[in-house]
């Protein structure tokens, strides 16, 4: 990942913390994201939760106290990782930042809460992996959990990209012109060609259609179509 130029720095910066960091990489060099990268309206940093760990063989996780499945990963390692973050984010002039354990305890992220984060110059994700994370991390570390829904994933990384694809679209810049988070596709069903499409050949008269007032011309009735339908 290309790093960002100090003389121009990106309007806003997410920093994904995760035991499995080139896994997310791909995801933010693609389309919009892609785009608003290289354009400097938001950078991604990835970092690999290893680089802080200690000893011979780089531990990040231990079984859990009082016994249980899996493993659960280590409170020292992720302070250590998330201090190092904070200080590289001290140096600079925006610093404005907040701290994510991702999580299935956690407050449902919402549109809502997007806009909300989109106030801060850095989002700093911490991704869970195995069993879960130390719960001393919740309560030292991280500024707040969150949640995306009431399932259960291997790990913080897809939590991490949703979060941070959703709050790049409050990044001024990012959808481009004349384009607003109420007038985006997916508010309102959407159509293209062909116009009429028929699924079997052999029932040429079963057709799916586009609505009629959409081919009509009529921009005040197709607006009020679709605001019918948000």
């Amino acid at each position: 990942m290309k790093q960002t130029s100090a003389a121009r720095p990106a309007t806003k910066t997410f920093h994904i913390l995760s035991a499995i960091p080139w896994t997310v990489e791909p995801y933010f060099s693609a389309s919009i994201l892609g785009k608003a990268q290289e354009r400097r309206l938001i950078a991604v940093r990835t970092y690999d939760i290893r680089a802080w760990a200690t000893g011979k063989h780089k531990k990040i996780d231990d079984s859990p106290y009082g016994g249980g499945p899996g493993m659960v990963l280590r409170v020292d390692v992720i302070y250590r990782a998330i201090a190092a973050i904070k200080k590289k984010i001290a140096r600079l002039r925006h610093r404005k930042t907040r701290v994510i354990l991702l999580s299935t305890r956690g407050r449902l992220f919402t549109s809502v809460e997007a806009r909300r984060l989109a106030r801060y110059d850095h989002l700093v994700f911490i991704c869970g992996r195995y069993e879960g994370v130390d719960e001393r991390v919740a309560d030292y570390v991280a500024d707040e959990e969150l949640s995306v829904g009431s399932f259960v994933l291997s790990g913080g990384e897809i939590p991490a990209m949703l979060i941070a694809d959703a709050v790049a679209r409050f990044v001024p810049g990012v959808l481009g012109k004349g384009e607003s988070l109420e007038e985006i596709k997916g508010s309102y069903p959407v159509y293209t060609r062909p116009e009429a499409f028929v699924p079997d050949v052999k029932k040429p008269k079963k057709q799916w259609r586009v609505p009629k007032i959409l081919l009509s011309g009529n921009h005040r009735d197709i607006e009020g179509w679709r605001t019918g339908k948000r």
